[in-house]
This record gives structure tokens, sequence and C-alpha cells, in this order.
């Protein structure tokens, strides 16, 4: 089944001069001196399209009357694009201010064609963008679809013999081939798309062309569709003015979500994952210039999803002191690697997946500080006491001085022949003297029985910490087992408890 949905940025040219503008705001764009575009509450006051500057300014005085920017529009579009690449690579921009997705392949990775429409709106919702989305088994459908002024015909529809029903409504002024023959299927009592359909073809094609029939087609079905699909670019760099000054960090969060969208779409598209991110947010130009307050995010796991990059963002903005207010945000990624490979296991890791692990660690290191989450990373080193370090979690990785094995295994090549001793859980810092009676030592008034050992250490001739030691497993009266050990470079040996079994 071909599916195809259909996103109408409709108040583009407010979007891109005042980004996130609400119902209640008023104001208008003008082009040549023309309003091109203006917010219902603009419209309220008696404002319309195509007056011009000097009658707004007289009907509305109070109402801010902006110049239209097609590069803002251009830009903004195109960051829409690359936020949308990530529910599909299948995309083409048309015009007007129109992305076509082509979703067939996507519906059941994102659970169906309801959920993927779901999903798409709170992306673009998110990023503070006033869109109409449709939905159909043709492009040209979806986007009639997503172009109707009217909410009574619904905007989806899966089968062809319902779009076809659903198309018939609706004006056939919504095609832009047929505007230039307006008046005169007007004048024939041709309203519909569907009186447009029962029109003889021949006589249609010589008086308005092979385009309008072609469109006509495209959206009924009936012909082939061609489109140029996006190529996302090989480098990721987004920077977006702010409207107003931005004094608190917490508040920047809505803002950069315009910028995560488009990375993490970004991402997708080239099947990229990205470990190292800067977030910049620029203060004041001119006399009082400051230097950007550059965040940098790193991840103890390469990531791509947008939930996990805006939680973290959230929680790094969160303890971020903004000493100047912030006028725009650029996000920059330098360095990316390739996405991970899903795991091909029937049933799901118990406790979570290494992915999962990452990204809790990610969010506590935001939250409490790197240097207060931490991550035990062995060292090789025969000494239990210096066996091994703690490093900051997002940092534990493999080191000339560190292994992933048990610290008991410094070397595979320097193994004992013997097998060594069960190493404790517990280990005690520092170790307890322990009295010794009848030459047997004591630990709380009880005798210990020697049941294993002993395990010899010799190590640290290296440095001031020399170790001679023969380490033995213990049993009070009870059973319970300790790790114990005894001095060898002394001349009165001495017994130390230095862990104890769980």
């Amino acid at each position: 089944m071909s599916l195809w949905i259909a996103t109408f940025l409709r108040s583009l040219p407010l979007d891109a001069v005042h980004p996130r503008w609400s119902p209640e705001s008023a104001f208008a764009v003008l082009e040549q001196a023309r309003v091109a575009a203006l917010t219902p509450a603009a419209a309220a006051t008696g404002i319309h399209i195509g007056m011009r500057r000097a009658g707004a300014a007289a009907i509305a005085p109070d109402v801010p009357l902006l110049t239209r920017d097609p590069l803002a529009e251009e830009h903004l579009l195109h960051e829409t694009a690359l936020a949308l690449l990530q529910y599909t690579p299948d995309l083409a921009i048309a015009a007007p201010d129109t992305l076509l997705l082509q979703v067939s392949a996507s519906l059941m990775y994102f659970g169906g064609p309801r959920r993927l429409h779901q999903r798409i709106a709170t992306t673009l919702q998110g990023m503070g963008l006033h869109t109409s989305l449709g939905m159909a088994p043709t492009a040209q459908g979806a986007w009639l679809l997503a172009h109707q002024s009217s909410d009574r015909t619904p905007r989806r529809t899966l089968q062809t013999h319902t779009l076809a029903r659903r198309l018939d409504t609706l004006s056939h002024t919504l095609l832009p081939s047929a505007e230039p023959r307006r008046e005169w299927l007007h004048s024939i009592g041709c309203r519909t798309l569907g009186d447009l359909r029962r029109l003889p073809r021949a006589g249609l094609q010589r008086r308005c062309g092979t385009e309008l029939l072609h469109t006509l087609d495209a959206a009924y079905g009936d012909a082939p569709e061609c489109h140029v699909w996006m190529q996302p670019p090989a480098r990721f760099f987004q920077r977006l003015e702010l409207p107003d000054y931005i004094e608190h960090a917490e508040a920047v969060l809505s803002w950069a979500q315009r910028l995560i969208e488009p990375l993490c779409g970004w991402l997708v598209a080239r099947r990229r994952a990205v470990q190292h991110f800067t977030l910049a947010l620029e203060h004041e130009r001119g006399r009082h210039a400051r230097p950007p307050t550059t965040l940098p995010i790193s991840l103890a796991q390469p990531a791509w999803q947008t939930s996990h990059l805006r939680n973290l963002l959230r929680e790094k903005l969160g303890r971020l002191p903004l000493e100047a207010p912030a006028i725009a945000l650029s996000l920059r990624v330098d360095d990316t690697v390739e996405q991970p490979t899903a795991s091909t296991s029937l049933f799901p890791d118990p406790g979570g997946s290494p992915a999962e692990h990452a990204r809790l660690l990610d969010l506590l290191s935001a939250r409490l500080g790197r240097e207060r989450v931490l991550q035990a990373q062995p060292v090789a080193d025969h000494r239990p006491e210096t066996a091994n370090r703690w490093c900051a979690a997002q940092d534990a990785k493999k080191s000339p001085d560190s292994v992933q094995r048990s610290s008991s295994h410094p070397d595979p090549l320097s193994r004992p022949p013997f097998a060594l001793m069960d190493r404790p859980f517990w280990l005690l810092d520092p170790p307890i003297p322990l009295q010794v009676q009848q030459h047997r030592p004591v630990y709380s008034g009880q005798p210990l029985r020697l049941v294993r050992g002993p395990e010899r250490i010799e190590s640290g001739w290296w440095d001031a910490a020399l170790t001679v030691r023969d380490y033995f497993v213990a049993e009070d009266a009870a059973s319970a087992r300790y790790w114990i050990y005894r001095e060898r470079d002394t001349e009165h040996a001495r017994w130390f408890l230095h862990g104890r079994y769980a």
C-alpha cells in the first residue's frame, strides 16, 4: 500500500519573522507594501490580504507590520524538512510551502498510520509551527487534503476509492494550474474537482493545457508521480534568531527544540549517531558585546533519539548560569559515528539494554554533575586496594592501565597455575588488625579457622606501597567467611581483616 503525508506550512511567512506566535498575537507581514499574511487577531481588526501598508496602518495603528523575509522562510522550510527525515528518507519539497513524505515503509516501525500522523504532528507542534497535514494514497491527493481550507472534509484517508469521494467535494481553486481559468470554470458551473473530472477531457485539454489534467489524474491515482528526494547535508549546523531577549537558561529549551528536531532528522537520514555536540547562546552585539556562552554536551553512548537529547539538554540548561540575555542559538555537530546495530535477540535483555543504561547515566550526570556519577574501573594491579579506580561514568573507557576483566587477572600470560581464591564483594578500607590467640587470628572474640589459602601477593615494588602478603579465607563458629591476610615483611607477622563475603 502506498501512503503519503503532506505537511503544509500554512503560516510560513508568519512563523519565519515571528517564531512561536500565539493566536492572540496581532501582526501582519508585508510584501511590496501590501499585506501578504496576517494572524487571526490582526484579521479581526479589519486588515485583509492585499491591503496596502497605509490602509492597514490607518485601520489598526497598533498592529505591527513586518517585512517578509523569503530567506528566513526558505531556511525554516529546510529546517522542517530535516526534522521530518527521522520518519522517512523519501521526502520531497513541493510548492507552495509543502513537504511530501512517502511513509509506506515507515508504518510498521511507528505503529501504523494514526500513530505516525500523531508523531509528525507532535514534532511540528514542538517546533512551534502552524501546519496542516494530509494523508492519502497519492502525493497530490495528500497535498490537496492538506491545503483545503474547510475542516468538514477529513484530511486522512487510506483507500483510493475513499480518496476519490473526498476529492470530488473540494474546490478546483486548490489546483494552481486551474487558477488562470477560474473565471471560465465558474461561468460553466464547474465548482469542484468532481465537476472538473466530468468535463470532456479533449476540450479541457485544449483550453487549460496538459498540466491541469496530469495534476488531476495524479491526485486520483490515475497517473504516475515523480519527485526529487531531499538529500541531507554532509555537516550539521543550525542557527536560530530569538524574537526577544531570553534571560533564563531554562527558557532556552523550548527554542532549542527548533534545533534538536532537525538534528535528529539529520542523524537518522545519514544513519549516524552523535556523542558530542555544542549549543551556543549568543549575546548582545555592538558596544556591550559578550562572547557566546557555549554548552558542550557529551553522552555516555552515541544517540540520535529526540527525547533523549531533549531531556539531556533540559538538565544541562537547568544548571547553566546565564550571565547575559541570549539573542540567538546555534547548534553545531562536528563529529558523528555510525548508529549501533539493533539487537537481534528474540527477548529483551533483563534489566534494560546498554542504550537505556547509557541514557540513564547521561541524565544522572547532567542532573548531579559528572564528578558525582562515578563508575568502578579495574586497574592492572594485583594489590586489592589499588586494583580499582573511580572515574566519571561517561569517561569509563579502556585505557593502558585498565582492563575489562577481574583485577585478579591483570594479564592472561601471568596467570598462576593454581586457581585464585574468590574475591569478597566488600573490602575494608583500611584493613582491621586482628588479635592472635594460640597462633590463630581472632575477630570479635571468636577464633577464625583457615579454610583456604594461602594466596601470595607480592607487588608494588615500583612505588612506596610495597605489598608482601599471604591471603586466606577464614570462617568463624557461625560459618561467616572473611578474607584475611598475614604480613610477610616484618619480624612479627601480623594478621589483618581485609574483606567480608556476602
